[in-house]
């Protein structure tokens, strides 16, 4: 994955998403979008950019039906979606999302990855590079929301979606990522 494309990418587009405390995909249209939340007069501090981006990757791939995780597509997923916002302003971001299609180049089948291989792998990362594991487990609660029915983007419940995804898999190790992420419990994603 070229990095530095995408943190180029998302530090110009994204600057600002996770200084709300919750955004609701359903009511944000995208002018809206483009206007106070990809270029917000003023950043928030703390605010990470490609968490959203992930966050709202995993959103729009769960939406579509897939259970796959394209490892080389953030920042085509990015561009299409602001592409998408500028050509149709008065578009809610939650009908906009359902339109972009990720390049779907060296997909990661999440029904052939095992809870407890995943959880292990995770906890490694965490060790090793503690924001990379934040970035994927973003992309998974993303996708969790969406597969919840739920439309809240909320980057302050990432912790309690972690916790409630990793005790599930240390519940049923032997499940695959898909179903966990299908079934486990997290807090309130539907509003």
């Amino acid at each position: 994955m070229r990095l530095s494309a995408v943190l180029l990418f998302c530090a110009f587009c994204c600057a600002g998403m996770s200084r709300a405390a919750e955004v609701n995909l359903a009511t944000l249209s995208c002018v809206k979008y483009q206007n106070e939340v990809m270029a917000p007069p003023t950043a928030a501090p703390g605010s990470d950019p490609i968490n959203t981006m992930m966050w709202l990757f995993g959103y729009s791939v769960a939406k579509s039906g897939a259970h796959v995780m394209y490892g080389n597509a953030l920042a085509g997923f990015g561009f299409a979606l602001d592409a998408e916002c500028k050509n149709n302003p008065a578009e809610s971001l939650l009908d906009a999302l359902s339109v972009i299609k990720p390049d779907s180049k060296n997909p990661m089948d999440l029904t052939q990855l095992e809870c407890e291989t995943f959880a292990a792998r995770h906890l490694d990362l965490v060790k090793s590079d503690a924001e990379s594991a934040d970035t994927i487990m973003m992309w998974l609660f993303g996708f969790a929301v969406a597969k919840s029915g739920g439309h809240v983007f909320d980057a302050g419940a990432l912790s309690t979606f972690e916790t409630a995804l990793m005790g599930d898999c240390k519940k049923y190790p032997g499940r695959n990522l898909f179903d966990a992420l299908s079934s486990v419990k997290f807090g309130s994603s539907k509003s």
